[in-house]
């Protein structure tokens, strides 16, 4: 049995396991704040009376929805294009300097941002420019953490980024309600002092990322022979001869060996067609925009965003009580992460953490939406006069159920989408498909924070109907998990190959366990078999 309380170590020596790698991981890991700060600022920020004195005043509901909706989406807009060119700045100038570059567009955005006064176009422009450094973050965490992480904790560390999110919720949830209650409501500096947040966290990265070492695999990819192996010695606090160093680095060699005489040394527009025009790399990007889509569209994110207006719906009223309840959710949804991250992605599988998460955000959206429907008007109504005893305690359990759709959301698909994302791909192309995974990540973000506001309009799906939809799609992520996505736990970086090798019909199903110990050097213990990936594949296709 699996202890789920014991770091899986693997077969890897006891001084990987030492104060770099857990520096790297703090310092790409705290990356996921930027998105998560935005997401629980923004969602309070809205409810602040100074905000909404100085942007949504006077204005009809429809106007206030569409502005609401504007204001939210326009760091997921900045954040497509973020994402779509963190691939060629980390490829071309390194994962460290593309984090400093990344800060540096990120501040200047949020300066912009706070200091707008009463114009919205400013406020758009600003967190547009913001989404552009936030969207390159998903991309350049994710992938440094999984290139340097050992592969019995790579779960873990890449995860780290995830669980970094719902830090970044709930510091950004606590300070717009701290401000809500001391600083006066005709003062803009309620909501500009905890959006500075942003600015404290892009300079602290900053200033990490300059006592960090490199990716190993990138300076491989460049061709910097001398350097890599010096900083994965460095990196894995192993002498540079030692085998478990020897190993890795034959490993990435070996690899980019094979992606190179495939594409005969092409450029980058080879890469992109290495991408799509092979069958296992357009398996392996299938999985990463799927799992962006039914993961966004399963409306835990937009419960994130919309936290307030979603507890109002069922009956929470007060702006202070509604960022109270908003600030809670945002614990509950932390801790669920770092369980995720500690005890559950390596332990246990990416596929069972999967299925916990999606299965509790089934449930639960199923519940709220029933009882909306049952209980259509209880925002409307006047608790203390109209609610029944039953319909109370109706009431409590829904809004006990958007807590767990929280837990859920933390637990599957938030935690899993990024890490799925950063260790599919081949070396080659890893840079490429995690940019255009993630801009398609940001922009059914940006199509979801856009939709929603509308969607909950009496005129339109209305709350209810917006949670039934939410619970279809979380229904068919669900079959799509256990048909499709294979568990990669435990398997190196470079062995991917001989899992994505396989027939498409057996690779979510049956893969892991079709190509448990066959791949690389470090996957074999130093042993790999003769005739490359072609021959293991035909073994294990015997055996399916």
């Amino acid at each position: 049995m699996v202890n789920v309380f014991k770091l899986q170590k693997g077969d890897a020596p006891g001084e990987v396991f030492n104060w770099r790698l857990w520096y790297a991981i703090l310092t790409f890991g705290l990356m996921g704040a930027a998105r998560g700060l935005d997401e629980g600022l923004i969602s309070g920020t809205q409810q602040e009376a100074s905000f909404k004195k100085a942007f949504l005043s006077g204005l009809d509901d429809e106007a206030v929805a569409n502005i609401k909706g504007n204001v939210s989406s326009m760091v997921q807009i900045g954040s497509v294009l973020g994402a779509l060119i963190a691939f060629i700045i980390s490829d071309r100038i390194g994962r460290l300097w593309a984090t400093r570059e990344l800060c540096l567009v990120w501040i200047v955005g949020i300066i912009i941002y706070i200091t707008a006064g009463g114009s919205l176009s400013q406020v758009y422009a600003g967190r547009f420019i913001a989404g552009i450094g936030i969207g390159q973050t998903t991309v350049v965490a994710p992938t440094y953490l999984a290139e340097v992480a050992p592969r019995s904790i790579r779960g873990m560390c890449v995860t780290a980024f995830s669980g970094a999110v719902y830090l970044g919720i709930l510091l950004g949830y606590f300070a717009t309600y701290g401000t809500s209650l001391h600083i006066a409501g005709d003062n803009q500096q309620q909501w500009t002092v905890p959006t500075s947040m942003h600015i404290i966290f892009a300079g602290i990265i900053s200033i990490l990322s300059c006592f960090a070492l490199e990716s190993p695999r990138y300076l491989l990819k460049n061709d910097l022979d001398e350097q890599a192996t010096a900083t994965m010695s460095k990196l894995r606090q192993l002498p540079p001869e030692h085998p478990y160093v020897a190993w890795e680095l034959a490993d990435i060699r070996a690899q980019l060996a094979r992606e190179r005489e495939a594409t005969m040394g092409a450029g980058r527009p080879g890469v992109f067609k290495e991408l799509i025009g092979t069958g296992p790399n357009r398996y392996r990007l299938m999985l990463g925009l799927l799992s962006q889509i039914l993961g966004q569209w399963s409306g835990a994110g937009s419960i994130t965003i919309y936290a307030p207006d979603f507890f109002a719906a069922l009956g929470v009223t007060g702006d202070s009580v509604k960022l109270f309840a908003t600030g809670i959710f945002g614990i509950v949804k932390l801790i669920a992460s770092l369980v995720c991250v500690l005890f559950l992605v390596d332990a246990i599988g990416r596929k069972r953490a999967l299925y916990t998460g999606i299965g509790l955000q089934l449930i639960s959206m199923l519940y709220v939406a029933i009882y909306l429907a049952v209980v259509p008007n209880i925002a409307d109504d006047d608790s203390a006069a109209t609610v029944t005893g039953t319909r109370r305690h109706a009431g409590t359990g829904a809004i006990a159920m958007i807590f767990v759709s929280g837990i859920g959301w933390a637990l599957g698909w938030n935690s899993i989408q990024y890490l799925i994302n950063a260790e599919i791909f081949p070396l080659r192309v890893r840079s490429l498909g995690s940019s255009i995974v993630m801009c398609a990540h940001f922009a059914n973000q940006y199509g979801n924070s856009r939709a929603v506001p509308s969607m909950l309009l009496d005129n339109a799906l209305g709350h209810s109907g917006t949670f039934f939809f939410f619970a279809a799609v979380t229904a068919v992520g669900l079959g799509w998990v256990w048909f499709f996505l294979p568990e990669t736990s435990g398997k190196s970086l470079e062995a991917m190959d001989e899992l994505f090798a396989l027939r498409w019909s057996v690779i979510g199903r049956k893969g892991a366990e079709l190509t448990r110990g066959v791949g690389g050097l470090v996957e074999g213990g130093g042993k790999e078999r003769e005739g490359g990936v072609g021959m293991h594949v035909e073994d294990v296709e015997r055996k399916a």
